[in-house]
């Protein structure tokens, strides 16, 4: 979002690439591809990778989907989980933007959603900017909002057990938060492709999170501290969507140590897969793959590129 003379001005060109549609040829099953679906898809970059079939809740295919690593920012779908599977939410709760949530995601050096201090956005809202933008600031508003003590940092800290308890109930063995947006302090936040993937699969099962992690974009209005309506323009950064046919999300992270991570998901004649990427360096063309072998086509893609602006998370 770019704003000249205190207006946003929004940047179109996220809402022009994704309306092209992705080819899909279906690939006729043969002998070669029973060998193929034995062995799995070839070529995939990850260090760490899961297929699952959303709809029967079984393995597809697998890569070191035991091992332990960093997870980057796909650590805020657990966030978004912990938000979404609280007792008698209320998404229309306004949550008052704070300076510390600011200067937070200014000293870590995280991917934000710019909130603006004073401004008075809905729970459902925040969502939005911490799924699409990957927002550093709506996890902490979301963490704070959500989590229980006289102070922000108590209230953090007992979200980031929420998280915890909520990976143990989800049978996330192998997993472990020490942060709500994914930039680790201590070095104790990660998970397995495999835990991911049932991470996942529960997600998808709430709407409201179907809902926005299948958004190219959003534009969300918010009471300003001046009296007057913001509005924020977000583009989602998972370059999936509007670029492979039938994807329905999930999240995206990067960082230094968990290199490049996705956890994604389509949807093609009614089956859903889901995927889990940890560590890639190319992790779209690797996603394509998984899905491409899943639902066993060629799909034939032109990467929608993300406006200038949008953090490369």
């Amino acid at each position: 979002m770019e704003r000249r003379g205190g207006k946003a001005i929004r940047r179109w060109g996220t809402a022009v690439i994704a309306s092209a549609a992705a080819l899909t040829v279906a690939v006729p099953a043969n002998a070669a591809q029973a060998t193929e679906a034995r062995s799995g898809p070839s070529g995939v970059s990850a260090k760490g990778a899961y297929l699952l079939d959303n709809n029967t809740d079984k393995q597809l295919w697998a890569k070191a989907a035991d091992t332990k690593r960093p997870m980057a920012s796909t650590t805020k779908l657990m966030t978004a989980v912990v938000v979404l599977d609280t007792r008698g939410l209320n998404l229309g709760k306004k949550v008052t933007v704070k300076q510390s949530y600011i200067d937070y995601t200014a000293r870590v050096g995280g991917s934000k959603a710019d909130l603006q201090k004073g401004d008075k956005l809905t729970v459902k809202q925040l969502l939005y900017g911490l799924l699409l933008p990957s927002g550093c600031d709506a996890a902490m508003a979301l963490a704070d909002t959500f989590g229980t003590g006289d102070t922000t940092a108590k209230r953090t800290k007992s979200f980031i057990a929420q998280m915890n308890k909520k990976a143990s109930a989800l049978g996330m063995t192998k997993s472990h938060y020490d942060t709500f947006d994914g930039i680790s302090q201590g070095g104790q936040n990660y998970t397995t492709p495999r835990d991911m993937a049932k991470l996942a699969r529960h997600a998808l099962k709430n709407s409201t999170l179907g809902t926005v992690v299948k958004s190219v974009d959003t534009i969300q209005k918010a009471p300003a501290a001046n009296g007057r309506t913001r509005t924020y323009f977000w583009n989602n950064t998972n370059r999936l969507l509007g670029s492979y046919s039938g994807a329905i999300g999930i999240k995206t992270g990067t960082g230094t140590a968990p290199g490049r991570c996705l956890v994604f998901a389509a949807k093609r004649d009614g089956r859903t897969v889901v995927g889990v990427i940890l560590n890639a360096p190319k992790r779209y063309p690797d996603a394509k793959k998984m899905l491409d072998w899943a639902f066993r086509a060629h799909t034939k893609v032109t990467w929608r590129q993300l406006p200038k602006g949008t953090p490369r998370d």
